[in-house]
């Protein structure tokens, strides 16, 4: 083990990760903590299902949720520094049938570019729905087809509301299209997938791997911004043939480890650059401004907490500074970068302690104690650093 982590620190993360699955939070989890690249802590605890009591296993493969935008966001950032893409990039220049069909409907969409879509700031509904129902997610081109028809809500670069579905559906498709490929699942594999030697990660759950992926089970409470079918019915959305850029991804713990140390190590893979660090300098640095995210921010004010600035970089949630609450806590360095999943999966790199967390678990829980959840299991990482 590192000399500069507490053991004593580590244990207490453990234990309490163990008293969180015992009081019922969620059902299991795997956790990987690493500094400088070194592993000091992997556990497997818990269920992979309450149900059923299925011990989790450590090579389980997880659906990551929205955690699949980092992946998505990962292929945008190689093709801005091929000069495949530009920040700039409105999408009608690649995909010219977003405007749709009736002109009376096109304000502001032919203004929206990549940089709001990574942003969060493109102004397009804050819907997990994008124009068509789950059971017609999973074919990239019908997404594409149905947004044709649905308005723009706000000017676009004048707000930051999360997009749980339309952005990257978007970005999907438009670096699918730049590279030339006829699915971006095969774009995923061959330009990221593959060159990690992420052998257990897929946009699309392989029925031959059916017998180690974890269900989907959401325990929320009524009235919150998804309920249980929103996020159950990924179960069987996310189908071996589903394309679904923003949320259809299946992961495991070392996978996903795998690509935070990519991103830790600045886009190198065993000599290997697979993002230009310099595009990655600017996407870790806060793009937002000032600017409150409005759907943590209603989250927020439900639970009596500070409002929480927005802090997006280009793709990557940032801890940024304050004592609001949030997913990487207060104790993590300020261009702490990661991205989640709604109530389950999280990963960060700290690159001031040099340390990385991966932490996806069975059981999806209500986003407001999912965010008290990891702001204390991020604050445990952070004060395991000497």
């Amino acid at each position: 083990m590192a000399a500069d982590v507490d053991s004593k620190a580590l244990a207490r993360l453990t234990a309490e990760i163990d008293d969180d699955i015992e009081r019922g939070d969620y059902d299991g989890v795997t956790v990987i903590l690493a500094r400088h690249g070194e592993v000091v802590l992997r556990e497997t605890l818990g269920c992979a299902e309450r149900a059923t009591q299925r011990p989790l296993q450590p090579d389980d493969i997880f659906r990551v949720l929205s955690l699949s935008k980092a992946f998505t966001n990962a292929l945008i950032h190689q093709a801005l520094g091929e000069g495949k893409l530009a920040l700039s990039t409105r999408v009608v220049e690649i995909v010219p049938e977003f405007l749709g069909d009736d002109p009376f409907r096109t304000l502001r969409k032919d203004r929206i570019n990549v940089g709001h879509l990574l942003t969060h700031r493109s102004g397009m509904p804050a819907t997990p729905n994008p124009g068509l129902p789950p059971e017609k997610f999973g074919t990239l081109a019908d997404v594409i087809a149905a947004l044709g028809g649905i308005d723009v809500v706000n000017e676009p670069g004048t707000n930051l509301n999360y997009s749980p579905s339309i952005n990257h559906a978007l970005l999907g498709e438009m670096v699918r299209r730049v590279y030339g490929y006829d699915s971006f699942r095969n774009l995923a594999h061959d330009r990221l997938f593959g060159p990690l030697g992420m052998t257990r990660t897929r946009f699309g759950a392989p029925s031959a791997w059916a017998d180690k992926l974890v269900p989907l089970k959401a325990y929320l409470q009524q009235g919150g911004f998804l309920g249980p079918d929103d996020i159950e019915c990924l179960n069987t959305c996310i189908t071996e043939d589903a394309e679904l850029p923003w949320v259809g991804a299946v992961s495991t713990a070392d996978d996903v480890f795998t690509f935070a140390e990519m991103l830790r190590r600045r886009g190198e893979h065993n000599g290997e650059q697979l993002i230009a660090p310099a595009v990655l300098d600017v996407a870790t640095t806060v793009q937002t401004g000032d600017m409150p995210n409005d759907l943590y921010a209603s989250i927020a004010a439900m639970r009596g907490w500070e409002t929480p600035p927005g802090n997006f970089g280009l793709g990557f949630s940032l801890s940024g500074t304050g004592t609001h609450p949030s997913f990487f806590g207060p104790f993590t360095s300020p261009r702490t970068h990661g991205n989640y999943g709604a109530g389950s999966s999280l990963f960060w790199v700290d690159p001031e302690r040099d340390m990385t967390l991966v932490f996806l678990s069975a059981g999806v829980m209500d986003e407001g104690d999912n965010v008290a959840r990891f702001q204390k299991i991020s604050t445990m990482a952070a004060a395991a650093a000497l």
